[in-house]
């Protein structure tokens, strides 16, 4: 197993240094889904909501704290986003809005800790803005798909 990389010898955390690590392209893919009652899932669906369009909202959302998951992560690095694609996508047979996110840049540190907050806070958003009609929704199965670049390489979560 690595070692944690947020701890100094003395058992401090610290943000890594990476000076000295290589430009990349990066890339790197975070999923997961909203659970909840049918009748909220067709008023999504039918644009019926008073708040507005949910899903575009919700987009937006996720882009926004994209950009600022270094202000929100403690020893995150500030990195410059290159592209972002928030792929929402309506399940009615399992009751759910499943979000794909795909970020990119060219820089010298990951891009999954931007991907893994996009999909929280697309599907937090959602959450909040259909909360009134439903309070027993369900974030779910949130979790990262694939990165690539960088000095690790690849890497592609088994199904």
């Amino acid at each position: 197993m690595t070692k944690l990389t947020h701890f100094n010898t003395q058992g401090d955390a610290h943000m890594v240094d990476i000076a000295d690590k290589a430009v990349t392209k990066r890339r790197a893919v975070a999923s997961g889904h909203i659970r909840m009652q049918a009748e909220t899932l067709a008023m999504i669906s039918a644009g019926e909501h008073k708040k507005g369009d949910v899903l575009g909202i919700a987009r937006i959302a996720g882009i926004m704290a994209a950009k600022k998951t270094a202000d929100l992560i403690p020893l995150c690095h500030p990195i410059p986003i290159t592209h972002i694609d928030i792929a929402l996508d309506i399940d009615n047979e399992k009751h759910c809005v499943k979000c794909v996110a795909t970020l990119e840049t060219e820089g010298k540190t990951g891009i999954e800790m931007e991907a893994l907050t996009a999909v929280q806070l697309t599907l937090l958003t959602i959450y909040d803005m259909c909360k009134a009609v439903d309070r027993g929704m369900s974030i779910e199965a949130v979790h990262l798909d694939a990165k690539s670049g960088g000095r690790s390489g690849d890497w592609q979560r088994n199904a």
